[in-house]
């Protein structure tokens, strides 16, 4: 019997399974549905992976591949093309494979599912469903690993990270991206990506604009765009359309499961360890936090992966709660984001324990510069900073050694805006 399954082979799987190992778990099986490990950057054929935890840059694939590398090396058990549907009454991990269906009882489960973009229906926008609707993730998989042409013609809904990357994407397909748009009154990447948009691919950003229908038949032929302003719209010509942003968890076995979800982000709730709230239930990544570069996706694994590991050996050794006893329980304290704040993660926090990387992640709603963060409990100031720069889409984080200064009795840590500019 595996002592732990790991659901989902993309970074934060994989990472998670090589920390369980080098933690001393003797059996660790990581389950991926697709045919080859390594998930979304596999299908990313640009640079820029791997800085945070190989300490190297290099392209999607081959960080995928160096991953998938580690796995084996650690001696997990990489069991691809092998998708986990649900569970049963008793607990049990649903499995079906090329080999069959079956039922696995480990001690604990790491679910590291990850996230995926709201495609059209998702994102009730009116209009007719021709051909020429992808998400990035779709576009990703046919252009790089298919290798297959796109159109001529694109819009880009979205203006954060991968909005940009998809535009090279698009050109390597043979489209030419005409604008990127955004409802917000700026884009959410860096200026230096919206220059080398603009020079080299000769793409604007037409902000405060949202896309209200999309036309055509047997192809898109043309969106219906709308001055979020003004309220008026226009009718632009393209034949592809490219859903960026929006993100949203697989959170479809943690849900079933009976794990609690937060409302802003959709995925489970995780305390600083990663801990579910459901007994043997553990979660990582973007299923907690979309959507994150796959770097820090990946040391979040590593962090749950070692987190879980340690619980392990506690049980073993009679110190500490079994692999499957393990929750968010009475030892850990509710993290509230208020307004503009979106969400922070984890979502809980148990005194003296770090978080992934010494930090947390949160999100505003707001574009803010100096934002000056407060983290208060029962009217303490248990940390106060300022942050340059708040962006909605893009995560900002704030350190974690005020941890050590959490009181369980007193009840829930919240976390808010003191001042900030708008811009």
């Amino acid at each position: 019997m595996a002592e732990v399954v790991v659901v989902g082979g993309g970074p934060t799987g994989l990472a998670a399974g090589v920390a369980l190992r080098r933690g001393g778990v003797e059996r660790v099986v990581v389950l991926e549905r697709e045919a080859r490990a390594g998930g979304v950057p596999r299908h990313c054929d640009h640079p820029g992976f791997g800085l945070r935890d190989l300490h190297r840059v290099t392209s999607g694939p081959r960080y995928a591949e160096r991953l998938r590398a580690l796995a084996l090396e650690a001696g997990v058990e990489l069991r691809e093309s092998a998708m986990a549907t649900g569970w049963e009454a008793d607990g049990a991990l649903a499995v079906t494979s090329p080999t069959g269906r079956e039922h696995l009882h480990p001690a604990a489960v790491l679910l590291a599912t990850g996230c995926r973009e709201r495609p059209l229906p998702a994102r009730r926008i009116p209009g007719t469903r021709p051909p020429g609707v992808l998400t990035t993730g779709a576009l990703q998989q046919l252009v790089h690993l298919e290798h297959r042409q796109i159109g001529e013609r694109a819009v880009v809904v979205g203006a954060e990270h991968v909005s940009f990357s998809a535009i090279d994407t698009l050109h390597r397909g043979g489209a030419r991206t005409i604008a990127l748009t955004t409802e917000l009154a700026h884009h959410q990447s860096l200026a230096a990506f919206r220059l080398g948009a603009r020079v080299r691919y000769g793409t604007p950003v037409w902000t405060r604009t949202r896309l209200t229908a999309v036309r055509g038949r047997t192809r898109v032929e043309a969106v219906e765009l709308e001055d979020v302003a003004t309220g008026a719209r226009r009718e632009v010509a393209c034949d592809t359309v490219i859903l960026s942003a929006d993100w949203i968890p697989d959170h479809e076995l943690a849900s079933t499961r009976g794990c609690r979800l937060v409302a802003a982000t959709r995925g489970p709730a995780v305390d600083t360890g990663g801990r579910t709230t459901v007994a043997g239930v553990w979660a990582a990544g973007n299923l907690v936090h979309p959507a994150e570069t796959a770097d820090v996706a990946a040391l979040a694994g590593r962090h749950t992966g070692a987190a879980l590991a340690a619980q392990l050996r506690g049980s073993a050794a009679g110190g500490g709660a079994a692999g499957g006893d393990a929750r968010i329980n009475g030892a850990a304290v509710e993290l509230r984001a208020h307004a503009p704040l979106a969400w922070i993660a984890p979502s809980a926090v148990v005194a003296g324990e770090a978080p992934p990387r010494g930090r947390f992640l949160l999100r505003s709603t707001a574009f803010l510069t100096l934002a000056r963060i407060e983290v208060r409990q029962a009217g303490r100031v248990l940390w106060r900073g300022t942050l340059p720069r708040l962006t909605p889409g893009r995560s900002a984080s704030i350190p974690a050694g005020w941890t050590a200064a959490v009181a369980p009795a007193d009840g829930p840590v919240t976390v808010l805006v003191g001042s900030g500019r708008p811009r």
